[in-house]
């Protein structure tokens, strides 16, 4: 048995699996299969030669309330298989949360195995509909939720340390920055390994993002004041980009 990881496996052979794959998808789910797509870097082409295996398995609404994962290495490869019902897929697929940027690509253009209601359409359409308050809903959500917070963290770090945490808050910083530059551009990113360099090639960033995401890809984070200023710039540039969209972050009341 392999125990050294993913081995050197040509793009032919991961679709193999595939299929093989969903050929024991049809014996376990029979009638009650709707859909069966592949997505990630093998359904976009790019996979590399150690790339996993992504999948959908949509199952007939009448299966309601179906939502699960299969997870598995076999060795020399790593799958899963994502089971859910088509309703709740539709429902994911609609719905803008705060990495929708990285994690939405999969509704948009997934690898048909099998889709003989083309259902993969439907879950396009349903991937294109949210609004532009829904985009503007989860950026004031990542500008609360997480920037408020990490700027927070910073200066707690800056008064009475660790700086060992400052190389993770920077890294932070320029990912969630990321996604707010994607959600404001209504963008997808293409792979998690492309974030960065995808989100300094979009318009409308806030002032201190494309210094601060470059001192991250740099990995030159072993100067603590460097660190500090860049995220505290790229805050205060924040600020200011929030206030010029007319996105928040503070409301006037407790909500509750």
């Amino acid at each position: 048995m392999n125990m050294n990881g993913p081995v050197h496996i040509s793009r032919n052979e991961r679709l193999q699996t595939c299929h093989e794959i969903a050929a024991r998808l049809h014996e376990v789910y029979k009638d009650k299969i709707l859909a069966i797509g592949v997505y990630g870097s093998v359904a976009k082409g790019a996979d590399g030669p150690f790339s996993d295996i992504e999948m959908f398995c949509v199952l007939n609404e009448s299966n309601a309330s179906v939502d699960f994962s299969h997870e598995w290495s076999a060795g020399p490869w790593k799958a899963e298989v994502n089971v859910c019902s088509s309703d709740i897929l539709l429902k994911m697929a609609s719905t803008v949360e705060g990495e929708w940027p990285l994690t939405h690509g999969p509704f948009f253009a997934p690898l048909r195995l099998y889709d003989p209601k083309d259902f993969f359409s439907i879950l396009k359409e349903a991937a294109e509909s949210p609004t532009k308050e829904d985009f503007r809903h989860a950026i004031n959500e990542v500008l609360v939720g997480e920037m408020y917070e990490f700027i927070g963290k910073l200066r707690n770090v800056r008064t009475n340390g660790p700086h060992t945490y400052l190389p993770y808050l920077i890294m932070q910083f320029a990912h969630y920055g990321a996604m707010l530059v994607g959600l404001h551009n209504q963008k997808l990113f293409s792979t998690g390994s492309m974030v960065l360099p995808e989100a300094l090639e979009l318009p409308g960033r806030p002032d201190g993002f494309e210094y601060l995401v470059k001192l991250v890809m740099s990995g030159n984070l072993a100067e603590p004041a460097k660190i500090i200023s860049a995220c505290e710039n790229f805050w205060s540039g924040l600020v200011s980009w929030a206030a010029e969209h007319d996105y928040h972050m503070r409301s006037q009341r407790i909500p509750f």
